[in-house]
C-alpha cells in the first residue's frame, strides 16, 4: 500500500496510523501529527481502491451503503499490511501498540479493524466514522480507548449512528468518549484539539 513512515524518536510511544477521507492522500491527515504526539512513528496509508479516481479503503455499493465482501478483504490487507510495515520500519506491532487516526472513510476502516481483529490496534480517533458491519460478534476490546467525533449536523453520518457504534464499542469492554460538534461531516479545528486532549490524558 502506498504510505509515508515517519519514525519517532521514542520508542515508547505508539505507532500513529494516519487514515485519510473519500478523494484524500496520505499527505492529507499529517498536520494533526504533531498536536497529538510529535515524538511518535507516524505511519499513514493511502486506500487501495479509487472511486471515480478518489482514493478510499474499501468499495461502498452507494453514499452509506458499504460493499461488506470488499470491506472484509480490505480490513485484512490493511491488517497483514501492518505486519509488513512493522517488520520493514522495526515498530512494536506484537504489543498491540498501534494508534489509529482516521477520518470519514479512514474512520470506517479503522473501526472495521478493530471490530475484526482484536489485537490490531491499541486504540483509536475516529472522525465522523460510520459503523462497519452489523451483526457480527466483535472480538473482546477490553484495555482498548477510542475518541468518536460526530457532528449533529453530519448529512452522512447521523446522530444515532454515533450513538450506536459507541454502544457496539463499549458493550465489546472499549472504553470510548463521544464527542460532539455542532456541525456537519467536516474535520473541524476543535474536534481535532478535543481528541488531542483526550489522547494525551491516557
Amino acid at each position: 500500500m502506498k504510505h509515508i513512515f515517519q519514525k519517532g524518536n521514542d520508542a515508547s510511544k505508539p505507532t500513529l496510523l494516519l487514515l485519510h477521507g473519500t478523494g484524500g492522500t496520505e499527505h492529507d491527515l499529517l498536520p494533526l501529527t504533531d498536536k497529538m504526539d510529535p515524538n511518535a512513528n507516524v505511519l499513514s496509508v493511502r486506500g487501495n481502491v479509487l472511486e471515480n479516481g478518489m482514493p478510499r479503503f474499501f468499495r461502498r455499493l452507494a453514499e452509506g451503503v458499504f460493499d461488506e465482501e470488499d470491506l472484509v478483504f480490505r480490513t485484512k490487507e490493511l491488517n497483514e499490511f501492518l505486519d509488513e510495515a512493522a517488520e520493514k520500519y522495526e515498530f512494536d506491532r506484537n504489543s498491540n501498540n498501534v494508534f489509529a487516526i482516521g477520518y470519514s472513510n479512514g474512520a470506517n476502516i479503522a473501526a472495521s479493524l478493530m471490530f475484526h481483529y482484536k489485537d490490531a490496534l491499541k486504540g483509536a480517533i475516529l472522525h465522523h466514522p460510520m459503523i462497519p458491519r452489523r451483526g457480527i460478534d466483535l472480538p473482546d476490546l477490553s484495555g482498548k480507548n477510542v475518541f468518536i467525533a460526530a457532528g449533529t449536523n453530519d448529512p452522512i453520518c447521523s446522530a444515532q449512528e454515533s450513538e450506536e457504534l459507541t454502544s457496539l464499542l463499549k458493550a465489546a469492554g472499549a472504553k470510548v468518549e463521544l464527542h460532539w460538534e455542532n456541525r456537519g461531516h467536516q474535520l473541524t479545528y476543535s474536534e481535532v484539539e478535543a481528541a488531542s486532549k483526550w489522547y494525551k490524558s491516557k
